[in-house]
């Protein structure tokens, strides 16, 4: 008997525990700032239809994503019609419903004048308003003639965005309905913290979401997910991205509680470990990924043609000056592998990755950062950081001849096109330590190409790039030629 009391109060409990968890608000947010918003609204319904308001969505609300049904589907819940107002009480507002009446207004000195509202001035959807026509002891004046005192709201002003909705049930009482609706106004980011020691290329990793509310509604004790990877959505009109000029920033320790993740359709799902609140205009960060041991690479690369996006195909081919002229300087990459034997092996969202070395007094020092794409476990992540100090590059055209010749073919002969090119390429260290650069070429000219002569090895990476590896020696300098014909 004792332990089916203790059973009782177990199952008692744990239906209070789960009634409390449907209660709470729920929010997934994406990246591409919005967020489906789940909460639970008590609805008093009568026999036949039932009129009813609701004050508490965001600023930014889809009104045509809304979705309401009873909790638990214990009975049917119809919405015959819908009603969406987003025109907030304010002062045009209020001015526009009295406008042909007459208002107090208070001056300066405390004293108050009547003036009738000709023309408030007010253009629902503008950012400001027209000029306003006040009629004050039987002039008209272009202007208030102070701050307008109001006998009271208007029937038909609400202060928040409001639906109204008609709703028929086949059950009147009491209902616990779900409230499910898409709104712009959030959204949130990854930011990835490296530190690598004094010396080598191990890291500790830190990473961070970063949620920001600007929606115009505060999430009290809300259940928290966050999605990750591009989901194709239509932006409703006139949307904007949410901006919070006065958002203050949280921090939240995820230390114990870990954010759990996992695969969800296409996608990936964060869910915060507790529940939180979310005010509106604040950015909130919570601590999900926290790595030590990451071995991580150092690369320089030295692409020294100065080509730009203005490429064209038919310019190449014949101008003896294209894609010759240099850049000197040479990029600096850092890449790691994201597995688990690495430390890692969580599907990283998309964000920015900061770096870090430490210096000898003990210092964190800032040394590149750049965004990373959503990138799965057991992938690469290889990201731009700068360019080296000590490390300089050159590249010049040594070489250039272009001539036709005549290629026999089954019922005659055709004219093919040739240019031989030569590049010598420099490479300075200036370091105190031998360095290994790769030297990315692009064979622009055609796509009928090969490489004649070359000073050292070299690997086809595609069909119009070869790459060199060349070591470099401390204080030394190192140069590599080729010649490249090509034929069309």
């Amino acid at each position: 008997m004792r332990l089916l009391r203790q059973l009782g109060w177990i199952l008692l409990f744990s239906s209070f525990v789960l009634a409390a968890d449907n209660d709470r608000p729920a929010l997934t947010i994406y990246n591409q700032n919005f967020a489906t918003v789940r909460q639970i609204v008590v609805l008093d319904l009568k026999s036949g239809t039932t009129s009813v308001r609701f004050s508490d969505a965001t600023a930014q609300v889809e009104p045509d994503s809304v979705i309401l049904r009873d909790f638990g589907d214990k009975r049917a819940l119809q919405v015959l019609e819908q009603n969406y107002r987003n025109d907030p009480v304010s002062q045009g507002r209020m001015l526009s419903l009295y406008e042909g009446k007459t208002i107090e207004f208070l001056l300066a000195d405390g004293k108050t004048v009547s003036g009738k509202v000709v023309r408030s001035g007010y253009v629902p959807g503008a950012e400001q308003l027209q000029q306003p026509i006040v009629e004050v002891d039987g002039r008209l004046r272009f202007s208030l003639p102070g701050e307008p005192l109001f006998p009271a709201l208007a029937d038909d002003t609400i202060l928040r965005p409001t639906f109204y909705w008609l709703i028929r049930t086949d059950q009147p009482g009491r209902s616990d309905a779900e409230l499910s609706y898409i709104t712009g106004g959030l959204k949130w980011e990854a930011d990835y913290n490296l530190v690598a020691p004094e010396n080598g290329d191990v890291l500790d990793v830190v990473g961070w979401i970063t949620m920001s509310n600007g929606s115009g509604k505060t999430f009290e004790n809300a259940d928290i997910k966050l999605m990750a990877g591009d989901v194709h959505k239509l932006p409703p009109p006139q949307q904007e991205t949410p901006y919070c000029p006065t958002c203050s920033v949280v921090t939240v320790s995820a230390e114990v509680a870990r954010v759990k993740e996992k695969a969800f359709d296409e996608f990936h799902l964060y869910t915060l470990p507790l529940p939180t609140t979310l005010h509106d205009a604040e950015t909130k960060q919570v601590e999900f990924l926290r790595a030590s041991g990451v071995r991580s690479k150092r690369s320089y690369v030295y692409d020294g043609a100065d080509i730009g996006d203005d490429w064209e195909y038919q310019e190449s081919q014949s101008d003896r000056g294209y894609g010759t002229k240099s850049k000197g300087k040479v990029a600096i990459y850092r890449e790691f592998m994201n597995s688990k034997a690495n430390h890692l092996g969580m599907p990283l969202p998309h964000g920015r990755i900061r770096f870090y070395r430490r210096d000898d007094d003990g210092r964190l020092e800032f040394t590149g950062e750049n965004t990373i794409d959503h990138t799965p476990k057991d992938e690469r992540v290889r990201i731009y950081t700068g360019d080296a100090f000590d490390l300089v590059g050159e590249r010049k055209q040594t070489d250039f001849k272009t001539w036709t010749r005549e290629a026999a073919r089954k019922g005659g002969s055709e004219t093919i096109d040739n240019t031989d090119e030569t590049f010598e390429i420099k490479l300075r260290n200036h370091k105190k330590s031998a360095v290994e650069v790769k030297v990315v070429e692009h064979l622009y000219r055609s796509a009928t190409w090969k490489i004649a002569e070359s000073s050292q090895a070299f690997k086809k990476t595609d069909s119009r790039t070869i790459e060199f590896m060349v070591t470099v020696p401390p204080d030394g300098e190192k140069t590599v030629t080729y010649r490249v014909h090509y034929e069309w």
